[in-house]
This record gives C-alpha cells, sequence and structure tokens, in this order.
C-alpha cells in the first residue's frame, strides 16, 4: 500500500497511535512522526481502562441474574480478584462500588447462591449483610439483640447476625477462634 500524507494526517486526527498507523498502513515510523509534529498534534496517550471498565472485561452473564468471573483468583479459597494499577482488589469489591458508588466496609460477599457471584444486584459489604441479617431476624419473629453478651461484650460493637438471623458476639467468637489456634499450636 503506497500511503499518502493525506491517509496518514486523517488516522492521526481520529487519535491513532503512531505505532499503529506505522502497522495498518506499512509506512516508516519517522514520517509519520514528522506529520504528527506538523500538525501539531500531542503524542497519542492510550486509553487505560478504569477499573470498572477492566472489571467488565473478566465477567461473564449467566442465568439467573448471576455474573460469573472469568479472570484471576486469588488464595486457595479461589477468590475472584483483579490486578489494576499495582494493586489486587476483589472482584466483588469491584462489583459492590458499581451498585452503591462508594467503598465497601468489609468483605464483600455474594448473598445468593451462586458460588463467587459478581453480579452488583447480589454482593453486599458487612455493614449491609448484617442490616439484612437483622432484618430477617425481625421478620422470623426474632427479639432485639441483648445489650451485651454473656461475656459482658457490648454487643453495639461485637454484635453480628448470622445468615439465618441469630445473633452472636464476634468478639467471643474471635477469643474462642484464638484459643482454638492456641491449643492446636499446643498440641492438646
Amino acid at each position: 500500500m503506497n500511503a499518502s500524507d493525506d491517509d496518514i494526517t486523517t488516522r492521526l486526527q481520529a487519535g491513532a497511535s503512531n505505532s499503529a498507523i506505522v502497522r495498518e498502513l506499512h509506512v516508516d515510523k519517522h514520517r509519520v512522526a514528522r506529520i504528527r509534529r506538523t500538525l501539531g498534534l500531542p503524542a497519542h496517550k492510550p486509553h487505560l481502562p478504569t477499573l470498572e471498565e477492566k472489571w467488565a472485561t473478566k465477567t461473564r452473564k449467566v442465568e439467573g441474574g448471576h455474573v460469573h468471573w472469568t479472570g484471576s483468583r486469588g488464595s486457595s479459597a479461589g477468590t475472584p480478584v483483579l490486578a489494576y494499577r499495582g494493586t489486587v482488589v476483589t472482584a466483588a469489591s469491584v462489583a459492590f462500588r458499581i451498585r452503591t458508588g462508594r467503598a465497601p466496609i468489609g468483605y464483600v460477599l455474594p448473598e445468593c447462591d451462586y458460588h463467587h457471584c459478581v453480579a452488583p444486584e447480589h454482593v453486599e459489604d458487612d455493614p449491609g449483610r448484617q442490616k439484612a441479617r437483622e432484618q430477617l431476624r425481625y421478620l422470623t419473629g426474632g427479639t432485639a439483640r441483648p445489650e451485651r453478651c454473656v461475656h459482658g461484650h457490648d454487643q453495639a460493637v461485637h454484635g453480628k447476625f448470622e445468615e439465618n438471623g441469630v445473633s452472636y458476639c464476634a468478639r467471643c467468637k474471635a477469643e474462642q477462634r484464638a484459643a482454638a489456634r492456641a491449643r492446636e499450636t499446643a498440641g492438646v
């Protein structure tokens, strides 16, 4: 192909990079750079996708309104993750940001039955999960959570709800796990 300066100019004005024009039109890179300078066009800056755009390229909608993650997975649990500008975030946290417009608090997990679902409508952060579980507690005839657990921990601070609406003390649970790990380490 014998490309004219007009062909190169048209592609430069459309936002193409010098290297893309060289590949497409089979022309000398110095010629393209000279024409760019003559036109007074700045160097081409590639479009870097937003976090949400990159997330969308790694998802696939499936039956039931669920979204399957096709990208990388982290940890032994297979958590869907996404590397973006030097950091790694969970795909569920991105889905949460898409739905709510804010950063999540705590872990973001799917509240549906599709394993590792990343549909924005199906994920919830810790406060959202706790609110839904508390509502379930009341809808199923449960009473208000006590102010303090049996060990005296303030439930406004440490109180949580299981998926079925049963309340528990997160501090007591953490202390029980720590004691169990200590027993395992001691060989008891």
